[in-house]
């Protein structure tokens, strides 16, 4: 994923370069245009990378749902009088979604003669979950020390569906946190576009100066910088705002990255529009 990453981050700045130069110079003197072009460039550059490290988070995390139906499944199979290897080539027929590969290779590898241990960290590494790691940990730890395989699975088992009832429950808490995420952001752009509405013309009558020159500012340009100021602010809010609400609802930065993009989009069209 690493060379992906750095693959697609100099393809999306390779992209925006022409745009970054025909901004730089033709578009610098209109303000807003240049503004909305940086945004642009900035989405442009930072989009693919972001879609590539939010499709592993969520192929990590599908992993980790149909990891609890897998254990389950292989435990009924041996619990039938199957032997683990033959259990393990039974379920490798279901159906995991993102979790089948990872285990037809670990099927494969078993058909292959390697060892069962060597196979479980193969399979807990292609996984990307620390999740699993620690379960195959458990299992190879009792495999040493002579445990019955089959019953440490089971325990295991009933441990992960009670992480995932936890999980589901702590995600059912938190939807009304994110609720509250979207209503105090919106509160935020409603204020923002208040004073932009009524403070920010009141500033034409008045001067303000420069504090290294002492030299008056026109109520012109005062009124441009305040704009720009708000749109600023406007736009930090949406972004951090984003990557709160998507920790607290999904426990992932990255996951906020999405709130942060509607966020920043509702936020720039809402003040372009109605500032």
């Amino acid at each position: 994923m690493k060379e992906k990453t750095w693959f697609l981050l100099i393809l999306s700045i390779s992209t925006a370069l022409p745009l970054i130069l025909f901004n730089y110079f033709f578009l610098r003197e209109f303000p807003l245009i240049f503004q909305a072009v940086n945004i642009l460039v900035a989405f442009l550059i930072a989009t693919p990378i972001i879609l590539v490290r939010y499709s592993y988070y969520k192929r990590k995390k599908e992993i980790e749902q149909m990891f609890v139906v897998f254990l389950r499944d292989f435990v009924e199979s041996v619990r039938s009088g199957m032997t683990i290897t033959k259990a393990f080539e039974t379920v490798s027929k279901n159906d995991y979604k993102s979790l089948t590969p990872c285990i037809k290779k670990m099927v494969a590898q078993l058909e292959w003669g390697l060892p069962l241990e060597k196979v479980l960290k193969n399979f807990a590494k292609n996984s990307g979950s620390k999740l699993i790691s620690r379960i195959v940990s458990s299992v190879i730890e009792s495999h040493r020390f002579g445990g019955n395989l089959v019953d440490t699975f089971e325990a295991l088992s009933n441990t992960v569906i009670e992480i995932d009832k936890l999980r589901k429950e702590r995600s059912l808490y938190l939807h009304s946190q994110m609720i509250t995420g979207y209503i105090v952001f919106f509160v935020f752009l409603g204020v923002i576009l208040a004073l932009e509405k009524f403070l920010v013309p009141s500033l034409s009558q008045t001067f303000s100066y420069k504090l290294e020159e002492q030299q008056p500012i026109a109520p012109a340009e005062l009124v441009k910088n305040y704009k720009d100021l708000l749109f600023h602010l406007v736009l930090m809010q949406s972004f951090f705002a984003g990557l709160a609400v998507g920790k607290m609802a999904e426990g992932a930065i990255i996951a906020g990255l999405k709130h942060s993009a509607i966020m920043m989009t509702i936020g720039g069209i809402a003040y372009v529009f109605l500032a």
